[in-house]
């Protein structure tokens, strides 16, 4: 097999100027999008939030989650992960940026109002009259810019010299159209918006607003297309079926419940240093427990353990309450 540049330890690999070099793509997928842009911003913050410190202990991932992440990166295709809520679907885009070092994940959080549109750009055209209105003045057509924002999939999309990480979170709560309307642009790397392409020959170059914060891009001729297609993640609760074109666009990869040894990593990569004889008992019980209630996330067992080190609770009749609350079950009992 060729080459693995990610290696799911969770560990930020040494790098050649950037990060890891990633392999070339197939010819079929390979992009031209440019001027390329400085690279995206970093967010430590959040990926300490999401995933913790890195940790010695952290065991590395499954052969199954490392081999489909290079897959994905080697053929630029996006990854379809399913599995049960809370068995860290969204994390893995995190480790991803955090291990490659691709920078600040950009996220695109899911619903039943989601569309294509709303995850390429947003274009205030309310805000710019009324901008207009209060300075009674006409506004000009590179003032557009200043009222148009691209949301996580057009930022994702811009042309950077590696692949940025995108978040495509909860796909099984859009509506029925939005799989298939991906399509185009998963397989042209690129998109138009045509608030600005109106404008090309009065205003060729125009600077919108990004999804990074503080961060803005110089749009050209109203075309944005990449240089180097994101590494996409896309998660699925299975609760619905998707379209077979969708499918066979995308590389797919389920997501097992985690086992004691991968909890007990998390519960360290998050209270390194204040874990007691009770945070891994606490673990045995909640496996037992989500065994029985068929399934709970892994968030809830950080409740617990947060509630065993920060001492604010001590075990008395009142702790199965408690614990009770904290691990409620995910399904309806039948």
């Amino acid at each position: 097999m060729t080459r693995q540049v990610y290696q799911g330890t969770g560990w930020p690999l040494p790098d050649q100027g950037q990060g890891p070099a990633i392999p070339d793509p197939p010819p079929w997928r390979a992009f031209d999008g440019g001027p390329v842009l400085p690279p995206p911003p970093e967010d430590d913050a959040e990926n300490h939030r999401r995933l913790g410190s890195v940790s010695p202990a952290q065991p590395s991932a499954s052969r199954r989650e490392v081999d489909s992440v290079n897959l994905s990166l080697l053929l630029r295709r996006p990854l379809l992960v399913t599995g049960r809520p809370g068995t860290g679907k969204s994390a893995l885009a995190y480790r991803i940026a955090r291990e490659l070092k691709l920078g600040r994940v950009l996220r695109w959080t899911i619903t039943s109002r989601s569309t294509l549109n709303s995850g390429l750009y947003d274009y205030d055209a309310i805000g710019r009259v009324e901008a207009a209105n209060a300075r009674r003045a006409p506004s000009t057509e590179r003032e557009v810019g200043d009222f148009l924002t691209l949301g996580p999939l057009g930022t994702a999309l811009l042309p950077y010299e590696r692949p940025r990480v995108l978040l495509i979170d909860e796909i099984d709560k859009s509506d029925i159209d939005l799989p298939n309307d991906l399509l185009g642009v998963f397989e042209d790397g690129e998109y138009t918006i045509k608030e600005l392409s109106r404008l090309a020959k009065v205003a060729p170059e125009i600077e919108v607003h990004t999804a990074d914060p503080d961060r803005t891009a110089v749009i050209r001729r109203g075309r944005v297309r990449c240089h180097a297609f994101p590494m996409i993640v896309i998660t699925s609760n299975d609760e619905r079926e998707f379209p077979p074109a969708f499918l066979r666009r995308c590389l797919r990869m389920h997501i097992e419940d985690p086992d004691v040894d991968q909890l007990a990593a998390m519960v360290h990569a998050h209270f390194r240093g204040k874990e007691s004889a009770r945070s891994r008992e606490l673990i045995q019980e909640f496996v037992a427990r989500s065994r029985r209630v068929d399934g709970l996330a892994a968030d809830q067992l950080l409740n617990a353990v947060h509630l065993v080190t920060s001492e604010e609770y001590s075990y008395d009749e009142l702790w199965d309450g408690l614990i009770d609350s904290v691990w409620q079950r995910l399904t309806e009992a039948e």
